[in-house]
């Protein structure tokens, strides 16, 4: 009997559902997780009762696809999805069915994607229903498309993207059919929504295995479709006395390669993880070879390009704006020695600062693996207070209107100076303060 131990919620909702006369079982993701020694997301069930019949079954529950009988069942304990065995019609729109139709088992099991996501599990009976099979292809370690794998991409262009995702996730094979379906069939995922794409890459990116996603894509051709900027970068050289490793290509793959799952050490955030895939997407285009392989403005080149890119998927503008930052500052590190006190005090203390270091040591472990400066900025950030930061104003608009200056775009321009003499170390007091403003801006206080 497989070991898969279901919470009490989602028995619960099966006895209800078997002692009114219905077949209920187990499906998808949860079943698949739990042959792999997961542990799983969801625990989604099916069964042979309409929504209607679901409903009135419990207390509180929600239709949130009653057109293709599926109903959220609220339980104490948890929220379940509980769909409808069914058969599908044909897909009209290349993501849903034009029209749905209660089944059986075995017609469900036949309309979904891949093998592994198609088995059942009747946890009364202890008895795996792999009607597609699901548990050979995970002893194969292979994703494999239900049926035509062209047919299967036909219905729902995402499950092309779904197919590398499950691949790099799992360290699996793609199937050689399904493989060849996918690259055939590439093109048709320009027709997917900009955020269903964008939402299926941050789980590639998240998930684990990044770097073996992104070979994915370029090796199905879906990656000109979705990022044409990131496969740019293939062939673009760079100088061997930094790049040991070869192009912007296998550079990104590198550093990719360093982000772990959701799961490890250091789990990477959206904004992290779509940074190190972006962060050098400005060389292409800012590439020159004279007497050496240069890449003159590169951060800021690419910044505007993930710009483009991020604004084409509708990512959220607080993501975007997070991404942009990290890409635009990546190479800031370079001169971090050099800085006044101020101006480094300035930089350890963005918002995005965090991520930002730790992209900076994936770069560098990506190539030359000196880290030098990160660790420099690293140990300068460890020793440093709160205060030394941000240290607490000693003058404000009020003080400043005392001392005879007229409230404007002056005030800001003082008040800035003066935190970066605090930030110096040169004012600590408002008595300080004072004489350093009434010095250097002195000559701009209002007449009389």
């Amino acid at each position: 009997m497989p070991d898969i131990r279901p919470p009490a919620g989602a028995l619960h909702i099966l006895s209800v559902l078997r002692g009114s006369g219905h077949r209920a079982l187990l499906a998808g993701g949860c079943v698949r997780d739990h042959l792999m020694g997961l542990p799983p997301g969801d625990w989604d069930i099916v069964t042979g009762a309409g929504p209607d019949e679901v409903s009135d079954l419990f207390e509180r529950t929600v239709p949130i696809g009653a057109r293709f009988g599926v109903v959220q069942v609220h339980i104490e304990g948890g929220v379940y999805e509980v769909a409808q065995f069914r058969r599908e019609e044909a897909y009209l729109d290349g993501r849903r069915p034009s029209a749905v139709h209660p089944a059986g088992e075995k017609e469900d099991a036949l309309r979904r994607d891949f093998t592994i996501n198609g088995m059942f599990f009747d946890p009364l009976a202890g008895e795996i229903i792999d009607l597609v099979g699901g548990r050979k292809d995970i002893e194969r370690r292979c994703v494999r498309a239900i049926g035509d794998p062209a047919e299967r991409f036909g219905e729902d262009h995402l499950r092309m993207l779904r197919a590398v995702r499950f691949a790099a996730r799992f360290e699996y094979e793609i199937d050689p059919a399904t493989f060849e379906a996918a690259r055939r069939c590439a093109p048709l995922i320009r027709k997917t929504s900009a955020e269903r794409v964008r939402d299926e890459l941050t789980m590639m990116l998240t998930g684990g295995h990044a770097d073996r996603a992104l070979e994915l894509l370029r090796e199905t051709g879906l990656l000109k479709e979705v990022l044409p900027e990131a496969a740019a970068m293939a062939g673009v050289p760079q100088p061997p006395d930094e790049h040991p490793e070869g192009d912007v290509w296998t550079h990104t793959v590198m550093v990719l390669a360093q982000l772990t799952g959701p799961d490890g050490p250091n789990a990477p955030g959206l904004p992290l993880a779509w940074a190190a895939l972006l962060h050098d997407t400005g060389k292409p285009e800012t590439f020159t070879d004279t007497d050496r392989i240069r890449f003159r403005g590169h951060a800021a080149a690419g910044a505007r390009r993930a710009d483009e890119i991020l604004e084409r998927l509708n990512m959220p503008s607080v993501e975007r704006g997070r991404i942009c930052d990290l890409v635009r500052n990546h190479m800031k590190f370079i001169d971090a020695k050099e800085m006044r006190p101020a101006t480094l005090k300035r930089f350890l203390r963005e918002p995005f600062f965090a991520d930002l270091l730790e992209l900076r040591r994936m770069d560098c472990l990506a190539c030359h693996g000196n880290l030098e400066t990160y660790d420099f900025c690293r140990d300068k950030l460890a020793n440093l207070a709160e205060e030394d930061l941000r240290p607490a104003r000693v003058l404000d608009g009020n003080a400043l209107a005392a001392m005879g200056f007229e409230p404007g775009p002056v005030f800001q321009e003082i008040l800035s100076a003066v935190e970066d003499e605090q930030l110096e170390g040169r004012v600590r007091t408002r008595e300080e303060a004072e004489a350093f403003v009434a010095e250097k801006f002195g000559d701009r206080k209002r007449p009389g």
